[in-house]
């Protein structure tokens, strides 16, 4: 099949690599004509040193390539996600599909990422969320990953499921599309705030108290919204909390570990770079959606005093820790009794 893979970071291009193997014409999208034709001199992306462009994998800067494409796949930061679908409205054909893997939520309406794409595009194309446990690092290195595709119409989350999967890239289907967009954004603040704890010196004891209580706010949340409880216990809650709290591949979890020790949030984004740091942006949208339902998300509520406010984040600890004594699960048979 034909397919355009737009944004060329280090997770588009893995992405990208993972089609051309599978036989697909890839072509590989950039923002700038500067960083498509530096792709096309080096055939090799900066953030996946020693992983090869083959010659096949075609570079441009040029969205036309999406026309007569049979899938599209959306690999731009979450902030350029919604500018990025109203040019391919006018662009794809009738019944392309188009695939998001970018993890976010956009931060004036507080959508998920396919929400903004639907918006944008109308019907006129169904939509797939891929998301999971996968460093672009490791899949393009071809390291054994499994993700899932996420749908409101199975056939296209077959379809992409099919496109994608092979002996070291395993896909999963879910209809839970708002679910599993929920929990690949708001893992990212609880990885900024792993970082943090490493940062403050904190052991695995911390750690570990952390990711268990802040799956289960984000599992809160996530139901509160419509969303099914055990798609949080799976690749795209447990498991990408998992990755992404403790490598040191997250952006997020490396700007956690700057704040943690004594970086203000904005020094230590520019101090990776200035590489996207999506926890940054979704801790805010996290609690204005928790603010709109009524729910308890006390994690998340210190990261943004963290991050927007510029609390201590060892106060913030100190007061997580001395909290209001509670039953870890809202359905003890103390309280049902």
């Amino acid at each position: 099949m034909k397919v355009s893979v737009l944004g060329s970071g280090g997770w588009g291009t893995a992405l990208a690599l993972v089609l051309l193997e599978n036989g697909h014409e890839v072509t590989l999208w950039s923002y700038t004509e500067e960083e498509s034709r530096g792709l096309r001199e080096s055939r090799e992306n900066p953030m996946l040193k020693g992983v090869p462009l083959p010659e096949e994998l075609h570079l441009t800067s040029d969205m036309s390539c999406v026309k007569d494409c049979g899938m599209v796949v959306l690999a731009t930061p979450s902030f350029a996600v919604r500018t990025t679908a109203r040019k391919l409205k006018e662009l794809v054909a009738e019944g392309t599909v188009l695939v998001t893997v970018s993890k976010g939520i956009e931060r004036d309406t507080s959508l998920v990422l396919s929400q903004v794409i639907e918006q944008e595009v109308g019907e006129k194309c169904p939509v797939v969320v891929l998301s999971g446990p996968s460093h672009a690092e490791e899949v393009g290195r071809k390291v054994p990953t499994a993700v899932v595709v996420a749908s409101a119409q199975l056939e296209a989350a077959e379809l992409v499921q099919d496109l994608f999967m092979n002996g070291r890239f395993r896909i999963y289907t879910s209809s839970d599309v708002l679910g599993v967009e929920i929990g690949a954004a708001l893992k990212n603040v609880i990885a900024l705030c792993a970082g943090c704890c490493d940062g403050m010196g904190c052991g695995d004891n911390t750690k570990a108290a952390l990711m268990t209580r802040g799956l289960t706010e984000i599992a809160r949340l996530g139901v509160a919204m419509g969303c099914r409880q055990e798609t949080f216990a799976g690749l795209t809650g447990v498991g990408d909390l998992i990755v992404t709290c403790t490598s040191m591949h997250s952006r997020n979890r490396r700007a956690g570990i700057l704040i943690g020790q004594g970086m203000t949030a904005q020094a230590a984004m520019e101090q990776l770079g200035g590489a996207v740091v999506e926890g940054y942006y979704a801790a805010a949208s996290a609690k204005e959606l928790a603010d709109k339902a009524g729910v308890e998300m006390p994690i998340t509520t210190g990261a943004y005093a963290v991050l927007y406010e510029g609390k201590d984040p060892r106060i913030v600890l100190e007061e997580l820790m001395t909290r209001k004594r509670k039953h870890e699960s809202e359905e003890s048979s103390w309280l049902l009794s």
